[in-house]
């Protein structure tokens, strides 16, 4: 009776993924009941609560391969926040001076610039870097958080598809063996359909917003204050982080014996050291910022409670994934995207990959993977965009997703609730995605 409550019939039971579909029930409703006592308590709730318990179980009573793979995860962990920290703080000390106004076509401005640049500082580093400047823009607007939301979509998500250095899944496919302009290659239409009418869409939305309500509060030194950037070596930090990100691939991909972890990720924390040693947390250009480590520490919370809790839902659907009966592309793109809205996207993209190599389709890629197997171009293109366009459907889908909430939360904007940016996200991006599919798979 035991092993079955442990590990079911066949391998571990369903019961082992109720932590984790609590904890998502606990995001999205806990704020709603009472958001001071879940702000206030985060962390013992996530840690103790969650987090700790969680690991002991799979450390200790789920057997060998749950051990495995909790170990994997706790190191994808660590270098995730590692990630998410450094580009955090050398971004804090980034400040774009300007007249910016929260017009709708200046913020479409920003989403467009965002969505480019993306690809190539990762979604993460891109927000980091626009998500101030366009918050100080729309400060002064009755309504604002619509703006935020589309940040997200756009510059936390889908503008990441075109390089291995945008998303974290594409960065473990060019781990595989996927070359690194594979996806600029082959994703760009994709890439430039979505976002184009995704920033089109906000535009009028924006519009209309902006007729209603006006502009807003007008601040004296908008209009006088000239473009300039303050802390320009920041800036050459944060390309550091990029340069780390993908000489890890280059090295792992050529170099016998190049560990995974660790080279990496002491190259964020000693660029980020150096950004603090230069410009400490009371610089004026932090303070300019509102640099706090509150947003920042949310999402270490957040995410380890999530990270471990996943692991019994991620080893079910690698272990008994092929009986879903997945074999065309547009069902690749549909189940990898639902599953990247809750799921780490990243494992998640490698679980899809398996099933798709297991097909044995033509190669039509022009290459084969570093374990001798392949899939189709179809495949992979359905799997990538899957994995990247639809970690914007949930606050939880993508790492920036929540710190760019906690960010302008901080600021005062009052952010949707899960439920409601769920509902956004349905309303929004739901048709785009329809109509990818029927267009492209």
């Amino acid at each position: 009776m035991t092993t079955l409550i442990f590990m079911g019939a066949q391998g571990i039971s369903i019961i082992w993924v109720l932590p984790f579909a609590i904890f998502l029930l606990c995001i999205a409703i806990a704020p709603l009941i009472n958001a001071h006592f879940w702000e206030k308590n985060l962390w013992w709730i996530a840690l103790g609560v969650f987090c700790a318990p969680m690991l002991l179980a799979l450390l200790f009573f789920l057997g060998e391969a749950l051990l495995e793979k909790t170990l994997e995860k706790v190191l994808e962990y660590i270098s995730f926040i590692t990630l998410l920290a450094s580009l955090y703080v050398i971004s804090g000390g980034i400040f774009i001076h300007g007249h910016f106004r929260g017009k709708p076509l200046v913020n479409a401005g920003f989403l467009i610039f965002g969505g480019l640049i993306a690809s190539f500082i990762g979604t993460t580093g891109a927000s980091m870097l626009l998500i101030r400047p366009i918050l100080r823009a729309n400060a002064g607007r009755k309504r604002n958080a619509h703006v935020v939301v589309f940040f997200i979509f756009i510059v936390s998500n889908i503008g990441g598809l075109l390089t291995p250095l945008g998303d974290p899944p594409l960065f473990l496919g060019y781990l595989q063996g996927v070359p690194f302009l594979w996806t600029a290659q082959n994703l760009w239409r994709e890439w430039l359909f979505v976002c184009s009418l995704t920033i089109l869409i906000f535009y009028f939305w924006d519009s209309y917003i902006y007729r209603n309500d006006g502009p807003g509060i007008l601040h004296k030194h908008d209009e006088v204050e000239p473009f300039q950037v303050s802390g320009k070596f920041n800036i050459l930090l944060l390309l550091g982080i990029v340069l780390a990100i993908y000489f890890q691939g280059y090295f792992l991909t050529s170099v016998r014996g190049w560990p995974h972890f660790g080279p990496q990720e002491l190259a964020m924390l000693l660029l980020t050291a150096v950004s603090l040693f230069l410009m400490p947390v009371k610089h004026p250009v932090r303070l300019h910022n509102g640099f706090s480590w509150k947003p920042i520490l949310e999402v270490v919370y957040l995410f380890a409670a999530i990270f471990v809790t996943m692991i019994p839902a991620l080893y079910i659907l690698e272990t008994r994934g092929a009986e879903i009966g997945i074999q065309k592309a547009w069902q690749f793109f549909l189940a990898t995207g639902i599953l990247s809205s809750f799921l780490d996207n990243a494992p998640t993209y490698l679980t899809f990959l398996s099933l798709g190599k297991a097909l044995n389709t033509v190669n039509d890629l022009g290459f084969i993977f570093h374990d001798g197997k392949h899939v189709s171009s179809a495949l992979l293109a359905a799997i990538s965009c899957g994995a990247v366009f639809m970690g914007a459907n949930s606050y939880i889908g993508n790492g920036p997703n929540f710190m760019v909430r906690a960010i302008a939360e901080e600021r005062g904007v009052k952010m949707p609730g899960f439920f409601t940016y769920m509902l956004y996200a349905a309303v929004v991006l739901g048709p785009l995605f329809a109509l990818v599919t029927f267009i492209f798979f």
